[in-house]
C-alpha cells in the first residue's frame, strides 16, 4: 500500500523540558542531511512528532536511512486523512484489504478533544464497520495480524499500522564535539558509534607509520569512518605521521615501557589536534583489561599526559558485547580486513602492565620529545568523510 506519510516518535527527546526544541531542531537537521537523496519529501515538526510527507518518494527506502538516525525513538508509514469519521472508515478499510491480516485491533488515541467520538466508542464503531465490510476476518485485541492506530490530532487524523524501531538515543551534534582515538580494530570504531548516540559528534584522529602500516590499512580506517558518518555528520580524520616518531621510542625507550610511553604520546598529540579544533574530549576504545596498556595503572599512567577528558564508552564491556555490537552496525568485517595498524607494530613481548608513573616520566624526561609532536603536528593529513556515505573530493590538508 502506498503511504503518504512517515511519523517519527521522539521518545527520550520527550522528556528535556524546556530544552526539548533545541533537540528537535537538530534531530531535523539531521533528518534532512540524511534524506537528501529525496528531494521531494517535506518535513513538518509538531511538539511531540515530526512527519515525513513522502510526496512519492520510496517509503521504504526513507525508513532504512531514519532507523539509523539517533534521537528517533520508533516511527510508522502513515495516511494522512481528514478528522472525519467517513474518511477515517474508508482509509482504515482499504488499509486492511491490502493486508495479508486474519486479525486485527484498531487503537484509537484522541488528542483532538473535539472529535465528538471517545477513543473507546471509536474502536469499537470501527471495528464494526470493518468486520461488515470484510469476510473471513475477525478481532484479535491480544495477538493480532494487523493493529491499526488510530491517531486523531487536531490538525489532521494519521492512520498507521507497524511501528519500525529507532537507533534511540539523542540526536548528534546536542552533546557537544570529540575527538575519537580511531585504528583499524573492533574497539574504537564501536566506541565511536555508542557516544555519538549519546548526541556527540566526531571528529577522528588514526595513528599512521608506513611502511610498518600500508595504506591499506589507512582506507580500512577512511572506511569505518565512513560508516561512523552514515550514523550523523562529516567526519574529519586526521592522520598522524607517527612513524620516526614510534621507531625513536622503540630504539630509546626500555621495551617494558614503550607501549605506555607511546600512548602517552598519542594522548598528548590528540589533545593539541584538539585544541586546534576546538574540540572538549576525546574517546578511547578501551575495555578494562582486555590489553595491557588498558588495565587500570595503564591507564593511570597514560592519562596524566592530558588534562582533557578522556570518554571510555566501552570500559565495562567485555569483548563479545564489543564484537556483537560491531556486527549489528556492520563495521566487524572492515574491522578484521587483515591490515595492521601502529599499535600492532613494535609491541614488546612483554609489555608492563602495572607501570609505575615515576618510571614512565623518568623514562621519558631523559629525552626530548618535543621536537617531534611538533614536525608531527606540522605534517598532519586531515580527510573529509561525507555523511552522505560517500567520501568527499580528496580534501587533504594541513593543520
Amino acid at each position: 500500500m502506498q503511504y503518504d506519510h512517515i511519523v517519527i516518535r521522539y521518545g527520550e527527546l520527550s522528556l528535556k523540558g524546556r530544552n526539548r526544541k533545541l533537540f528537535t531542531s537538530q534531530l531535523m537537521k539531521n533528518v534532512r542531511v540524511a534524506l537528501r537523496a529525496f528531494p521531494n519529501i517535506h518535513i513538518q515538526t509538531k511538539r511531540d512528532r515530526m512527519y515525513i510527507v513522502l510526496n512519492g518518494e520510496d517509503q521504504e527506502a526513507i525508513i532504512e536511512r531514519c532507523s539509523k538516525i539517533f534521537g528517533i525513538q520508533n516511527m510508522s508509514l502513515a495516511i494522512k486523512v481528514a478528522s472525519e469519521e467517513k474518511a477515517i472508515k474508508e482509509e482504515a478499510l482499504a488499509l486492511l484489504k491490502n493486508s495479508n491480516a486474519k486479525t486485527f485491533k484498531i487503537s484509537t488515541k484522541r488528542s483532538n478533544k473535539d472529535f465528538p467520538i471517545g477513543s473507546q466508542d471509536f474502536n469499537q464503531l470501527l471495528g464494526a464497520h470493518l468486520l461488515i465490510n470484510t469476510e473471513n476476518i475477525s478481532v484479535d485485541v491480544h495477538h493480532p495480524d494487523l493493529e491499526i492506530t488510530v491517531d486523531i490530532r487536531d490538525e489532521a487524523t494519521y492512520l498507521t499500522s507497524e511501528k519500525v524501531v529507532g537507533a534511540g538515543g539523542l540526536p548528534v551534534g546536542t552533546a557537544g564535539k570529540s575527538l575519537l582515538l580511531l585504528s583499524g580494530g573492533i574497539d574504537s570504531p564501536v566506541a565511536g558509534y555508542q557516544a555519538m548516540k549519546r548526541g556527540v559528534e566526531l571528529e577522528a584522529i588514526h595513528f599512521h607509520s608506513p611502511p610498518y602500516t600500508s595504506e591499506r590499512a589507512k582506507e580500512k580506517v577512511l572506511d569505518l569512518a565512513e560508516k561512523l558518518a552514515f550514523y550523523g555528520r562529516n567526519i574529519k580524520v586526521h592522520v598522524i605521521p607517527f612513524t620516526a616518531l614510534q621507531q625513536k621510542i622503540h630504539r630509546e625507550i626500555p621495551h617494558g615501557y614503550s607501549m605506555t610511553i607511546m600512548r602517552r604520546m598519542m594522548m598528548r598529540i590528540s589533545e593539541a589536534v584538539a585544541k586546534k579544533e576546538e574540540i572538549l574530549s576525546l574517546i578511547t576504545g578501551e575495555s578494562l583489561g582486555q590489553v595491557a596498556s588498558q588495565t587500570m595503572e595503564s591507564m593511570h599512567a597514560i592519562n596524566a599526559v592530558t588534562s582533557y577528558p578522556v570518554i571510555r564508552p566501552l570500559i565495562a564491556m567485555d569483548k563479545d558485547e564489543i564484537i556483537h555490537i560491531s556486527e549489528k552496525i556492520e563495521m566487524y568485517p572492515i574491522s578484521i580486513r587483515p591490515y595492521e595498524d601502529c599499535c600492532t607494530v613494535f609491541v614488546p613481548k612483554s609489555p608492563k602492565t602495572k607501570p609505575r608513573l615515576e618510571k614512565v616520566e623518568q623514562f621519558e624526561s631523559q629525552l626530548d620529545f618535543k621536537q617531534d609532536i611538533e614536525e608531527i603536528l606540522e605534517n598532519v593529513e586531515t580527510i573529509t568523510i561525507a555523511a552522505n556515505n560517500h567520501h568527499q573530493d580528496s580534501m587533504s590538508d594541513l593543520l
